[in-house]
Order: structure tokens, then sequence, then C-alpha cells
């Protein structure tokens, strides 16, 4: 097994090479056979171990197995403790998600803290099966099916080639001592169902089967890199970024034999569940909108917008006072007195002021706003309405912000300029309003 890790190593992790290796071990039969594989090799090592305080006198036992086993072999050995059941009810976690919550943000500190490269946890074959078929149980796409990856950032997984029985033969031909967790023998959880019924059943069909399975998920995941990089072709061709959002063109997208899957693809990192619901607001009304915990999706005529979900009051105000020369919160301005007019611009705006009224207030346009553009002679219009002519997506109405004075408005930023404001003939101080 050593020789097979070794190879195994060379062909896929050989960037770990003079590298600062972190062992996460619970003092379980994979850990500890994790750790003495690792004890053979020419690696720099020390050992985190979290006692998640669930099992009682059990839990110390196991963190003071593990703390005796390092001490003797002079590995360097760091413990944390955890509030577990408290954390997950303050949370409203599950158990197992608030372990694992504890556990990786722990790891990530660790790193930062000690200066190590990486963590490596002991997953092996057979976890990798459970965790498929607790997928495949509640219905999933390609991603639930290609297993547990062997890197995750700075969490590798050297053990997925081997199996639960190699790791035991393993142990017992080096007489390695490890700790049984008495939570294992339970089916309260689902994993543990699968790992005591199904599993054997499976593996009484077919003896190799854990090797059968390692095949059909390597076909999986090479099935699964031909579909990403089809999905980013198609995204070429259908998206483009505008600052913060993304425009899917949804003339383009509607004649793609299969846009479901496709939408499912790109907005999978987005955070999105209600996947039946972005699926409706493809052909749905223009204004409809689905919600992820920091991105929205909204239907606008010829678009799809995605873009993150900013939590901003309509009627959040910002003050602007009389020689103050910029703002930089909700917009960047800038504000200077000047003595000649350059080139007109959408994004600067030359007005009296004397007719200026102080503090400037900087809001949201809200319907009903009235203005009397510029070159107009006076003649009022609505804010909507300009923005209907200027043909503005929801996304750019939505982010549309106004300055006034004394309630009028003085500019619809980077749109139009009032005309009450203007430079004339009387005008004896000159302002400059620009955004940066």
């Amino acid at each position: 097994m050593l020789e097979k890790l070794k190879n195994h190593i060379v062909r896929n992790f050989s960037f770990l090479e003079q590298k600062k290796l972190f062992l996460a071990v619970s003092g379980g039969l994979d850990s500890m056979v994790l750790l003495h594989l690792f004890q053979q090799l020419d690696y720099e090592i020390a050992v985190l171990h979290c006692n998640f305080q669930l099992r009682g006198l059990e839990s110390f036992d196991d963190q003071n197995f593990v703390a005796e086993y390092t001490n003797t072999n002079q590995i360097p050995f760091l413990l944390t403790q955890f509030d577990t059941s408290a954390f997950a009810k303050d949370y409203k976690l599950s158990t197992q998600v608030a372990a694992r919550e504890l556990r990786y943000s722990w790891f990530y500190e660790q790193l930062d803290e000690h200066k190590f490269d990486y963590i490596l946890t002991a997953h092996h074959a057979d976890d990798d099966l459970e965790t498929f078929l607790i997928n495949l149980s509640r219905g999933t796409g390609l991603d639930g099916l290609t297993g547990i990856p062997a890197q995750n950032d700075k969490i590798i997984r050297p053990l997925l080639p081997f199996s639960r029985q190699e790791i035991e033969n393993y142990a017992k031909e080096n007489t390695i001592e490890w700790r049984e967790d008495s939570s294992n023998a339970s089916d309260k959880y689902v994993r543990n169902k699968i790992r005591h019924h199904l599993v054997p059943i499976l593996k009484e069909l077919n003896f190799e089967f854990i090797s059968s399975f390692r095949k059909t998920q390597n076909y999986l995941q090479e099935a699964q890199a031909m579909v990403e990089d089809a999905s980013i072709m198609v995204y070429q061709q259908v998206a483009k970024q505008e600052e913060e959002d993304i425009y899917f063109d949804l003339k383009k997208l509607l004649q793609l034999p299969n846009y479901k899957s496709y939408l499912y693809q790109w907005l999978k990192e987005f955070g999105f569940t209600a996947w039946d619901d972005i699926y409706d607001l493809v052909e749905g009304q223009s204004g409809k909108q689905v919600f992820s915990a920091e991105f929205r999706l909204l239907k606008d005529r010829s678009f799809m917008i995605l873009s993150p979900f900013n939590l901003v009051s309509e009627n959040e105000e910002y003050y602007i006072n009389q020689n103050q020369d910029k703002i930089n919160v909700p917009l960047n301005l800038s504000f200077s007195k000047v003595t000649d007019i350059s080139i007109d611009s959408n994004t600067a705006i030359f007005v009296d002021e004397d007719k200026l009224k102080f503090p400037l207030v900087l809001r949201h346009w809200m319907e009903g706003d009235v203005f009397q553009p510029f070159g107009m002679q006076g003649k009022s219009k609505k804010i909507s309405k300009l923005f209907k002519d200027e043909k503005l997506s929801l996304i750019d109405k939505e982010n549309a912000w106004i300055i006034c004075s004394d309630n009028q408005i003085v500019w619809v930023v980077g749109i139009r300029q009032d005309e009450r404001f203007k430079i004339d003939t009387t005008t004896k101080n000159m302002l400059k309003i620009q955004i940066e």
C-alpha cells in the first residue's frame, strides 16, 4: 500500500514535494493509517485533532489517544474542542453539518497561523461510494455522481484510490492501533445505513464492486469534464458581463436544444435552489425575479440578468455639503469649482452653484419623480418616461441615482441634467459634478 501511495502522489500530487502538511487525525482506522503512511514519507507533517464533544468521555479518550501517539512519535500536535451541539442549535444546522463547518473553518485558520501548505484527510474509496449512493438516493446531477474530489483548494485526500478493506489490511499488517467510534455502529445516520445494509449487498453481487465503481466514476468524471468544456463554449456565445452583472441573451438561450441544462451548469455556483422557478423565468414576464442568498436573477425584455443582491433601502439618502470635493458611497462623485466648460459628456455636468441649495441630496429615483430635462425649454418629464425613452434595462433603472437641491432634481446621474440649474449669462460660480 505504501508503494501504491507513493506512485499515486507522484502521478497526481507532485506539487506536495517540500510542502508542509497537516494531517487531520481523529484516531479512527482511516486517519491512523494515513498518519502511519506519511510518517514513512519525506514530508514535514503535523497533526490536527478536533474534539467535537459529541460522545462524552469517548471523545476525550480519542483526543488523549491521538495526543499520546503524537507525543510518543514526536509529531507536532494541535488540538481544538468544540461545543458542536450548541453551534448546531444556534445556526439551525444538523450535527453533521455543524461539525463539518467547525472542522474546516479551524483547519484553514491553522494553515494561516502556522504557515502550512495543505491539509490531508483520510477519505477513501468506500467513503466515495457512500457519498455517491447518498446523492443518488436524493436525486442529483453529474456533480453529485462524480464523487469526493481528490483536492478542494488546500484540502487533499490521498487515500481515495484505496478501499476500506485495503486500509484495514494495512493496519493489521503493521499492528496499527486505532479507536472505534461507537456512533459508526448506529443506523441513525443515512451514511451508516448505506454502509451497513446496502454496500454489503452490492459487494455480495460483485466481489470487485469497489473497483468497478471507481471505473464508472472515472467515466462520469470524464463526461463531466466534457460537459464543462461545452458549457464554457456556449456561455461565451450567450452571456456577456458588464461590471458585476451578467446578461444572458434570451433569444440565443432559447435556441439551445437543452437550455435548462446549460442554465443549471452556469448558475449552480451562485447558490440558487429554485430551479423550476428559474426555468419558468426564461419565458416569464419582464420584472420577475428569483433569488439566492447573495444573487438575483431578473427577467428583462431580451435578457435574463444575474447580479449581486444588495439589500439597499430604496429610501436611503446621502448628503453633499457645500465645498465638499468628493464622495465615494454609494457612487464615486467629485465636485469642483471651474471657470471653463469642457466637452459635454454623460459622466459630468456643469451647474450654476448659486442656484443650488445645500446640502444636496443623493438618492434613488422614485415613481412620480419629475424634472425639466436640459434642452426642453422648461417642459417637465417623468423620470420613468425618460428611462423608457432611453431604453434602460430594469437593472439600470434600479441602479439609477438622482441629485436633488431642495427637492428639485439637478441631475439624473449619468443620464440627463435638469434645465433649471444650467449655466447661463448670469452665472458667476460654476460647479462641475463628475462621475469618477
